[in-house]
């Protein structure tokens, strides 16, 4: 099955990203758009007690994370009417995202759509995955549109998965959740929302996600990930417990990316690059209006890797993605060197 498989997008920028470590101050990673900073003390504590656990975790998560993660999606989002076993915890949310067709049993006649609606004449979806705020452009779905692709995908009958990591990063637009009930009317039936942990606590290497919404389908999956083993480990779900149930340290990471987004904003468009949408999330979709890979080597040269847009889609061929996740001395580094 591998033979089949595209090469991994991440390996063809070895040339760029040998260009970009040869600065003589070396290089600002703005690729990828992993986490760089520390994780709370709080979230550590709690993963470090729970620690002694030789037994098999709950793969429902305890009733102590199920409780956390609805109370937060209550303070932070604004979702009501949420019952603690409509909450699943995932091995990280990509990990749900791409299992799930799998996991609810589709199969090649099951028809996927991705952020858009199309004229599919007879044909129904069976599943419609949504990202706003947008990986990579940050744009935001705003509430008509979001309820105009419910009321569409309950019409065909189909299930609406929002990808919701970046909900909490909103600039110059405030992101609305899937669940909320301007959305959803009230009611979750048909409806789920995925939330990380990765960017919001910094717990990428912790995979630690949750999805949450319609009850029946949360235990379907419930059901079919027991027999899976897909379970997270114990002190994770006590970590997660933790970062869920603390607004301080999440406002103060979001404080961290606002300044960050702030500096380099300013200095990519003095460079004289345009950038579209990026009204939230943690990128900047930037262009000089010629081919990506140009434009990746034209910050390589300036010892800053981003990411060519042509890995998100063909309409990504002239803009590249250029991540917020840097330390505040390398953000400082890459904004100088664009001046330059």
């Amino acid at each position: 099955m591998s033979a089949s498989l595209p090469t991994f997008p991440w390996d063809t920028l070895a040339d760029a990203s040998a260009l970009a470590r040869s600065h003589p101050d070396g290089i600002v990673d703005l690729s990828v758009g992993t986490p760089v900073d520390p994780v709370a003390p709080l979230i550590r504590d709690a993963l470090a007690a729970a620690s002694a656990s030789p037994g098999y975790p709950a793969t429902a998560g305890t009733p102590q994370l199920r409780d956390a993660a609805v109370a937060a999606l209550g303070r932070r989002y604004r979702v009501s009417g949420l019952a603690p076993d409509a909450v699943l915890p995932v091995i990280g949310t990509k990990e749900f995202i791409a299992w799930l067709p799998t996991l609810l049993g589709l199969g090649p006649d099951d028809l996927v759509l991705a952020d858009s609606l199309t004229q599919l004449g007879p044909r129904r979806p069976a599943l419609i995955y949504l990202n706003s705020p947008s990986n990579p452009t940050g744009r935001v779905l705003g509430v008509e549109h979001l309820r105009k692709v419910v009321g569409w995908a309950r019409d065909r009958g189909a299930l609406v998965v929002s990808d919701e990591c970046y909900l909490g990063l909103g600039w110059d637009a405030e992101p609305v959740s899937v669940l909320d009930a301007a959305v959803s009317g009230g009611d979750h039936a048909g409806l789920l929302a995925a939330h990380s942990l990765s960017k919001t606590s910094s717990l990428a290497g912790y995979r630690a996600g949750f999805v949450a919404g319609d009850d029946a389908v949360i235990a379907e999956l419930l059901a079919v990930r027991k027999h899976a083993g897909m379970m997270m480990p114990t002190p994770v779900q006590a970590a997660m417990v933790a970062a869920v149930s603390d607004d301080a340290h999440e406002r103060e990471q979001r404080d961290r990316y606002a300044r960050r987004r702030d500096v380099l904003l300013r200095a990519v468009l003095a460079a004289g690059l345009t950038v579209d949408h990026s009204e939230a999330g943690l990128y900047l979709w930037a262009t000089r209006g010629e081919p990506c890979r140009d434009t990746v080597s034209w910050f390589a040269q300036r010892g800053v890797l981003v990411a060519p847009g042509e890995f998100y889609g063909p309409r990504g061929r002239q803009h590249v993605r250029i991540a917020l996740t840097a330390t505040d001395e390398r953000m400082a580094a890459a904004a100088s060197r664009l001046a330059a």
